[in-house]
């Protein structure tokens, strides 16, 4: 018998947001996706799917302020990876939020950085 080794993908990360509209309009513009679904919480609060048909950022708004979480805890960054580096940090600075740490990775990608109005980090990148 041959042992195969297991494959896995991210099919998801829930992210915890003090503003769900403003949040999906974000990922909407930025990474050009959809909304998967949006619904009540079982227990409290609500809840948005914003992605792809395979993948996506699960989105819960409890109705508290959750900003000013410290870098790195317990979350480093998220890495989105786009087609187009300048359109989607215009889509970042247009939603109101900063850039930073513009770089490149050799031989890799573009890339820049912004933190989410909770101060979730996020790098995006361009392999273009």
């Amino acid at each position: 018998m041959t042992e195969t080794s297991p494959s896995a993908r991210i099919e998801h990360v829930n992210l915890t947001v003090s503003d769900l509209d403003r949040s999906i309009a974000l990922f909407q513009s930025l990474c050009g996706w959809h909304l998967r679904l949006r619904a009540m919480h079982g227990a409290r609060g609500e809840f948005a799917h914003v992605g792809t048909d395979e993948d996506y950022l699960a989105l819960w708004a409890d109705g508290g302020d959750h900003s000013g979480q410290a870098k790195g805890r317990p979350l480093n960054h998220v890495g989105l990876q786009v087609a187009d580096l300048d359109a989607a940090e215009r889509a970042v600075r247009d939603a109101g939020l900063e850039t930073f740490s513009h770089g490149k990775y050799e031989p890799g990608p573009r890339t820049f950085y912004f933190f989410h109005w909770d101060g979730i980090e996020f790098e995006v990148v361009s392999y273009a």
